[in-house]
Formats: structure tokens, sequence, C-alpha cells
């Protein structure tokens, strides 16, 4: 009935406007809440009515009707403001307890409340007013449509009870999220709520178009950071506060609201929820402090380092602001202000900038006062001021000072606790060796002073040499003794590390025979920041050259004294002790010829390696091997095809020569070897010198031994002979040996008798 009644007016109002075509008379025009509008299960939700072009005076009356979905065209009354028994069943219950009413806001306007939606009130909404013009003329009635959806927002805050102290830090998290499909914006925000639950302070917003907004009271500690919301994951708000006051004692809790835009570009909180509380204990700080002034001991010794430490015992100190000054004897010596930064005074500027000292802030509550390396001026009584800046709640700053014990400290002279010790690679040396020598200082401190040292050499009648020196940066200086060696590198002297010294001698010559001493001083910085000497020590090490002269010597020798021709022979000659490089051996092979009475160079293995041929046994070299070994002990002459020339005597000298640090060579000494005899033979002649000979032939009648050539008489043998008989057992023919002993060769040759 109803809908034909308003399609009746509506088929009337245009039919009017039709022929009518405009007009300056009133029209009734009814407008709604424009639509679709969207709002969640169990909110409340208002949708407004206006009407115009009625005549005035009269108060205008609303009848508020829904049309389902499925049934589009039945109409299923709400509420009016005319009659009390309007609504269906389906609402009359809800309107009978308040859970749907109309707000008039004027008697042209209201408001539908529904104060808790429910899902089967999706549909669509009509406003109608009734005619009090006595005429149709107009729109009686406006829909909207509204769409209920699933309340799917979820805001959830662990509850929790915490106690804290003031200006401690307190983080809470609030997890918001939502399923809704439709396009909507979160809104989250803290609150705090008094223990007396008498009042809620809102701490921060983040608002749906995500602005931050802090509470009125909280506006200066957002501020100054204080207080910060931050967004961690995308369901995850963190509310932190750094320092807490006991007004922040209390309940806190976050709400979140789910909001949406309606088609009229305005924006509507869908739905709206808490999470749980967390009670907050805030305990006020006690604002006194006391300090304490701690070192390891009272007594010292000069150069050892000495630490103090400044305690300061409050409550919640990294939220104070505290500068300690640090006082000697009366006398300033730095301030460490709240920013951490030291402020020296008077001579301990010079002694921070050199290293001398260190002044810091190791902690919140522990300030350092290091001196690095005492002097005895350091002897007195030092203490550490504090002063608290304490800002009040008008602004002013107010100061507390409180001063430590005084804490005395003495200073002794350094005594010098070093030990020095010497070691070499040997204690015995052939000239030409290198002596290596190290000196170690050893400390009993923790640390020894800088250190300087020197090397120096004394020979057997006590006369003393500097070989260098090693200032205390380092620098090495060679004594004018040695300047020249050094200079060649003959002489080098390094500090390996800073309590190692090292000498070394290339090249020994047998004047380096002796004493070497290490001699190490120690020495401190004084108050004027010069060097003062606090103690010396020395070691020393006995080192002994033995000249190469002494040991030098050399032999000849050959296993075939006799050769016939054509043979080879070998010849040797052994120089001894082994070859060293920076002492050369120059080696000549000489020979005299049999039946001459001089000996002439046969050839010369120079001292730089070279071969020098004698100018009058030139043709030696055509049928002579010339080498030597490659410890360069053995020089070996070897003659091959052998002949008469090469017959006599050969006899080796060597000259042993110094090689200088300056490249150049001093000869030291010579040697001449033993005489050599060689005998080059014919073939067939035999060498009768104390040894056995054999000649044997098989004869079948009497035969006469004899010589080659040569008459068979004594005088040529030289040895008796002995005629041997030899029976031949196969042929059971008889031989006949001769024998000849004490010859050094032999020879056989048998004759057979025709």
């Amino acid at each position: 009935m109803g809908t034909i009644k308003s399609m009746g007016i509506i088929v009337a109002l245009l039919a009017c406007v039709l022929l009518a075509g405009t007009s300056s008379s009133l029209k009734r025009l009814v407008t709604v809440q424009s639509g679709p509008l969207y709002r969640t299960e169990g909110s409340h939700i208002t949708i407004w009515c206006n009407v115009t072009g009625y005549k005035e005076g009269v108060v205008q009356d609303f009848e508020w009707s829904m049309y389902l979905p499925s049934t589009p065209n039945r109409e299923i009354r709400i509420i009016s403001t005319m009659q009390s028994d309007y609504a269906y069943a389906m609402y009359a219950q809800r309107v009978k307890n308040q859970e749907i009413y109309i707000e008039r806001l004027s008697g042209d306007s209201v408001l539908l409340h529904i104060t808790k939606l429910e899902l089967k009130d999706l549909g669509q909404f009509e406003c109608y007013t009734p005619n009090t013009d006595g005429q149709y003329l107009g729109v009686y009635s406006a829909r909207t449509n509204l769409t209920v959806i699933p309340d799917t927002l979820s805001v959830v805050s662990t509850a929790q009870t915490l106690n804290k102290v003031e200006g401690d830090p307190i983080q809470l998290t609030c997890e918001v999220s939502k399923q809704t499909l439709q396009h909507s914006h979160i809104s989250v925000s803290w609150f705090l709520r008094s223990p007396d639950q008498t009042s809620t302070q809102d701490l921060i917003n983040l608002s749906r178009d995500f602005v931050l907004r802090p509470g009125g009271p909280y506006k200066q500690r957002f501020s100054s950071g204080d207080l910060r919301l931050d967004k961690t994951s995308s369901t995850a708000y963190k509310l932190t506060i750094y320092k807490l006051q006991p007004a922040d004692q209390g309940e806190i809790y976050c709400e979140a609201a789910e909001w949406i835009q309606d088609p009229d570009r305005t924006w509507f909180a869908m739905t709206r929820k808490q999470s749980e509380k967390t009670t907050v204990d805030v305990q006020p700080t006690d604002k006194d402090f006391s300090i304490q002034l701690n070192t390891e001991r009272r007594g010292y010794t000069a150069g050892e380092a000495l630490e103090l430490r400044c305690n300061i015992d409050a409550q919640n100190v990294p939220e104070r602001f505290f500068s300690v000054s640090w006082v000697f004897s009366s006398t300033p010596v730095a301030v460490i202000g709240p920013n951490a930064v030291p402020v020296l005074s008077g001579d301990y500027i010079k002694r921070e900038a050199a290293g001398q000292m260190i002044v810091r802030k190791e902690s919140d509550s522990v300030y350092l006062l290091k001196i690095q390396r005492l002097r005895q001026e350091d002897s007195g009584k030092f203490i550490c001021r504090v002063t608290e800046r304490e800002k009040t709640t008008t602004g002013e700053f107010i100061d507390k000072n409180k001063r430590s014990r005084n804490v005395q400290i003495s200073v002794q002279s350094l005594k010098s606790n070093i030990t020095v010790s010497v070691s070499s690679n040997s204690t015995s040396v052939i000239e030409g060796d290198g002596i290596h020598f190290t000196c170690s200082v050893r400390s009993a401190a923790d640390k020894a002073g800088s250190l300087s040292f020197s090397w120096q050499w004394t020979d057997g009648e006590g006369t003393s040499l500097e070989i260098a020196t090693v200032d205390l940066d380092g620098t090495v200086r060679p004594g004018p003794s040695y300047r020249e060696r050094s200079s060649y590198g003959e002489i080098r002297v390094e500090r390996v590390r800073a309590d190692t010294f090292t000498l070394s001698v290339y090249n020994s010559l047998p004047k380096d025979e002796g004493q070497y001493k290490c001699n190490v001083a120690e020495w401190i910085q004084g108050t004027d920041y010069s060097w003062n000497k606090i103690g010396e020590k020395s070691a020393v090490k006995l080192v002994t050259v033995t000249a190469v002269e002494s040991v030098f010597s050399i032999a000849a020798s050959s296993r075939t004294p006799s050769v016939t021709y054509n043979d080879s022979f070998d010849l040797q000659c052994i120089v001894k002790p082994r070859y060293n490089p920076r002492v050369p051996v120059s080696v000549t092979w000489r020979f005299q010829p049999t039946n001459t009475t001089e000996f002439r160079d046969l050839v010369t293995f120079t001292r730089d390696g070279t071969l020098q041929w004698g100018e009058q046994f030139s043709s030696f070299g055509t049928r002579t091997t010339i080498d030597k070994s490659t410890s360069n002990s053995n020089f070996r002459l070897s003659v091959s095809r052998a002949s008469r020339q090469e017959s006599g005597t050969y006899q080796c000298t060597a000259e042993l020569w110094r090689k200088n640090y300056d490249d150049t060579s001093t000869k030291v000494t010579n040697r001449t070897s033993n005489l050599l005899g060689i005998s080059v033979l014919k073939p067939g002649i035999l060498g009768l010198q104390h040894c056995k000979s054999e000649l044997g032939c098989t004869v079948t009648r009497r035969v006469r031994w004899r010589p080659h050539r040569a008459p068979f008489n004594r005088s040529l043998f030289g040895t008796p002979l002995k005629m041997v008989n030899v029976l031949h057992p196969p042929r059971k023919r008889r031989g006949l040996s001769l024998e000849m002993r004490g010859c050094k060769t032999a020879s056989k040759r048998a004759i057979k008798n025709k």
C-alpha cells in the first residue's frame, strides 16, 4: 500500500512538471543521506532526512521504512514520528527497546538511529513525509541503500603490570588488523587512564590519514623525542616513552577505529575497539647522589701509570646531567661536562696533547683520570667534584655539588730494573765468516722506559773502540773506526724490536777478534720534556777469529807416477781449509822437464776464477784437462796421450788473498806443495823398482831369457832373477818363468823359441 502511495505521488509530480514546466510555486522535496552506506554489524548508524518546499509554520512528520533485496517491492515499516505503533513486527521490539529511534534536529530534519546494526538490516531505507499542504506537489520520499558487513577489526595488546622507576623507558605494542573487502582506513590512538579512573589522557594518535598528533599534555614531550609512535609492521603499532614521569602512572591502552568514506565524501568510523590495559607504576627517583674515588694503590714509582675512577651512585643516572671536575692539590686538572667532552687546565693541556694523560667518561656513572707516566711532582692529593644540574618545574636550573674524599698518591723516583744479555751465532770463527750478535733487554716492570744502546769492541790488550750507537729515536751512528766498513755494509746495526738489537760483522778479519759489549741505557722524560737517564746495563760476548793463513796448507798427489806412452795421468792439488769466497785462492801448476833445473808455470787458476797458461807450455793445452771441485779445494791437472815431454817433476803453488770491504784484494800468504815425479816410458820397457814380475813362455827345448834389445845383465834389472819350472798340464809341456822381485812396475813378454 505504501509503495502504491509513493508511486502515485511521484507520477503526479512528474505530470505537473511536464504540463506546467518551470514554476515559481513551492514544491516539496525530501532528501536523504546518499548511499550506498557501508556499516559494520553491531555498529551504531545514523541516517539523516530533510524536507523542503512545504508551507511554513507546519512541523513535518517523518516515516521510515526499508525494502529487503529479496523483496524489493515489499515495504517494511520501521518507525514514525506520528504513530507509536507504526513498526512492523520485524522492528517493533527494537523500536520499543529504543535500539531504533528518531532524533528530531528541527521541524523539517531528523536522524534515524539504529544503535546496533544487524545483518538483516541490509537493504534500501526510505524516508517519507506526509503531505501537509492540501495538494500534492513535489517529491515526498527519498531512499538510500545500506550494506551491513561483518566486523573484522581486531585490536590486541597484552595486558601486563609494569613497575618502573622515574626516567626508565617503556615500549608497548598494539596489533591492529582487519579483513574488510571494502576500502577502509585505520586510525590508532594510545590513551592513559589515571589510577583513580577519573580521567583519560590522549597520549598520541595516528589518524586515518597517517598523521601523528600528540595529546595536549604530551606535545612538548613529543617534540623533544621523548614520546614516539611507530608502525613497525603492517599490523604493529609501537608506543615508546623514553623517560617515564610520575604523571605517566596509570592504565595505558590502545584504541583503533576502522573508517570508510561515504558517497558524500565524509568519513565514518564504522567500528571502534580498545585493547586490554597495561598497568604502569612509576616510582619517583631519589634525587640525591653519592660519589666515590677509587684507585688500585697509593704508592707508585715514577714512570708507572695511575688510574683514578670517580663513581657516581644515583638513580636513573643516564637521564640526569652531571659534570665531573678533577682537582690535584687544589689545582684544577680537567672538567667533563654532560656532553662528555673533557676540558683540561694548565700544564695538563700539554701532557694530554703528548698522550701522557687520558680524561674521559667511561660510562654513565664512571669517569676516568689516567696519567700514563707518573712524575715525582705528581705526588699529592687527588679529588673529584660532581655537579648535577636539574631543571625545575618553573624552567629554572639549580646545581647540586658534592666532592669525594682525598686520595693521597706517593710517587718514588724511578730506578732502572732492566737486564741485558748477548748471544752470538758462534764464539769461534774463521776469517771471512760472519759474526752475528743479538742483544736482548728484559724489564722487571710491566714496561721498560725508552732505550738507547751502543756496541763496543775491546781487544786483548784492553784497547776499546766504539762500533755504533742507536739513539732513543732509533738513529744509528757508526763509530769513527768503523764508519768506512759500515758504509760498505761490512758492519750492520739494527733495532729489530723495542727491546732487541743486533750487530752483524760480515767478512770477519783477524783484528775483529776480541770482546763485544752491548751497553743499554734506560731513559724517562722529565717534566720539561727532556730525557733523563735512570740506569745503564751491559753484557759481553768473547769471539775468536782464526786467521786463515794459520791453517792454510797445500799438497800434491798422483796415483800414476809412471805411465807408458799415450797413457793418461792425473795430478791433484789439495788446498785446505775449504774455499771461502771472502778469502780467495789462486793456484798454479808448475813443471820441471826431465834433465832441466828450473820450474816454469804450466797453468794458473786465478783468484777471480779465470785460467791462464804458461807461455812455454802452450802445447799442453791440446792434451790437458784442468778442473776444480765445487768446494774449490781440489785443483786437478789431467794429461792424456802422454809423451816423453810430459816426463819430469810437477809442483803446485797457492796464494791466499784477502778480499777487502772496498772490493780490493790483499795478498796474505803463499804455500808450495811437495814435488811429484812423473815418468813416461816407451812400450815394453820395464820400470823395475821394488816389484815382482814374471816373464813366461812355453818351450819345447832349451831357452834363454833376456830383455828386448838390451843385454840381459844384472845392471839393467838391478834385482835377483829366478828361473821357475812351470808344468802346463793340458799339453804336458814344460814352461819356464822368470821372477824379478822388488820393482815398482812390471810387464810380460813371451818369446817363442823356434
